[in-house]
């Protein structure tokens, strides 16, 4: 009789613990959630690292597909590894942002010099009577002035991607007007 209470108490003791392994990993699914949907609504990290934030994803949908297949250590697995990856797309994006910006400092200070200097050519060009449409290249040079000034507010607006971008353009605008300065003097001295 006792043989048979202590093989009741075992059998009823391995259900429960059976049942609680068995029970799907609610919490871990939760965070998980919790954790993709912080990477979803964080703009660097949607913007910068999408890759990873689509990584965390489809770790989320495995995690659902797991736990609806009651195969719950799977669930908790892919549920661990959406969080890590939502968690390194924040990170991945907050990095990217903060290089980006640099990048797009870095950038529209060295803008600053050429842009001073070019206006000071021109005038000198303008001064020695060479060759040149003085009046399409200072109007060339204002469009270069007013994207200059235009990256420097999408770099405020924290748009460093069109802040680099229009740099690039002013660099270009800047780079031929020179060309033609150069063209225009190495002409003049051949006289």
């Amino acid at each position: 009789m006792k043989k048979t209470k202590f093989l009741i108490t075992i059998g009823i003791l391995l259900i429960i613990l059976l049942a609680a392994c068995a029970a799907p990993p609610t919490e871990e699914m939760e965070r998980a959630q919790d954790a993709v949907a912080r990477a979803e609504n964080n703009a660097n990290a949607v913007r910068y690292a999408s890759n990873t934030l689509v990584r965390a994803r489809d770790a989320l949908g495995r995690m659902q597909i797991e736990a609806d297949a009651r195969r719950y250590d799977a669930a908790r697995n892919h549920a661990a590894e959406a969080i890590a990856l939502a968690e390194r797309a924040i990170d991945e994006g907050s990095i990217a942002a903060i290089r980006a910006r640099d990048e797009a400092n870095a950038l529209l200070s060295s803008l600053a010099t050429p842009l001073s200097e070019t206006t000071s050519a021109l005038n000198a060009g303008r001064e020695i009577n060479l060759n040149l449409d003085f009046t399409s290249l200072f109007a060339e040079l204002d469009t270069a002035r007013r994207m200059y000034n235009e990256a420097n507010q999408f770099l405020q607006a924290n748009n460093p991607e069109n802040a680099v971008a229009m740099g690039h353009n002013v660099r270009s605008s800047l780079s031929g007007i020179n060309t033609a300065l150069n063209n225009a003097v190495l002409e003049a001295s051949r006289k």
